[in-house]
């Protein structure tokens, strides 16, 4: 599949680059025709940088952010954004006065938890969610579900790509939005025009990669 990558870039920044693959793919919550492959965009540090340096700008500098979780493997542009937002002077009101960078992990049901030695950095800390590509939104309000659990306060949420505006109220701050990807398509699971059509699903897709399903 990686022979059919398409780059799309951001247009007020010719440095983004958004790498997409067409086909018929599932993720955990829908069916989409164009998978957004962020492998480079989380694991090469100038990508990650002007990423990190892009999203830094859509908070004020009377924004607290004391903890950013981090979602989709997105740890090494958290750690760029916790630094620019520390030079744009973005306050914490954390003892160490530095900002956190943590992910959430599953428990055996799936749930999603904070393990005992990262729930200081949640409670009563003001939350930045970082992600990857969102498609749904369902994964970004069972965080924030979690995060309120934890006694965190949720201040904004990032990401890459976002398919959704806004999530229990809260807006996405995206990079990407399905208008810079031509022709662009989420469906529910049940709603699937290429399953109606027979299309086979190539793949089971997330912002971890890609698992084939047939040959």
């Amino acid at each position: 599949m990686e022979s059919r990558i398409v780059r799309y870039y951001s247009p007020s920044n010719k440095k983004l680059i958004l790498r997409v693959i067409p086909g018929h793919f599932a993720t955990n919550n829908s069916h989409i025709n164009q998978y957004i492959d962020l492998t480079m965009t989380k694991s090469r540090q100038s990508e990650a940088q002007e990423v990190a340096r892009e999203l830094a700008k859509h908070y004020q500098r009377n924004t607290i952010v004391d903890t950013i979780v981090c979602l989709d493997g997105c740890e090494v542009i958290g750690a760029f954004l916790a630094q620019e937002l520390t030079n744009g002077g973005i306050m914490s009101m954390n003892a160490h006065q530095t900002i956190y960078i943590i992910n959430p992990v599953y428990n055996t049901n799936g749930q999603m938890i904070f393990r005992e030695n990262n729930q200081s950095a949640v409670f009563n800390k003001h939350i930045l969610l970082l992600a990857g590509a969102v498609t749904t939104g369902d994964t970004l309000r069972r965080s924030l579900d979690c995060i309120k659990y934890y006694g965190g306060i949720a201040v904004g949420i990032s990401a890459v790509f976002s398919a959704v505006d806004k999530v229990d109220g809260i807006e996405v701050k995206s990079l990407f939005k399905p208008g810079d990807i031509p022709d662009y398509r989420s469906y529910s699971i049940d709603e699937c025009p290429m399953c109606s059509q027979k299309h086979r699903l190539e793949a089971i897709v997330n912002s971890y990669g890609y698992t084939k399903l047939h040959g």
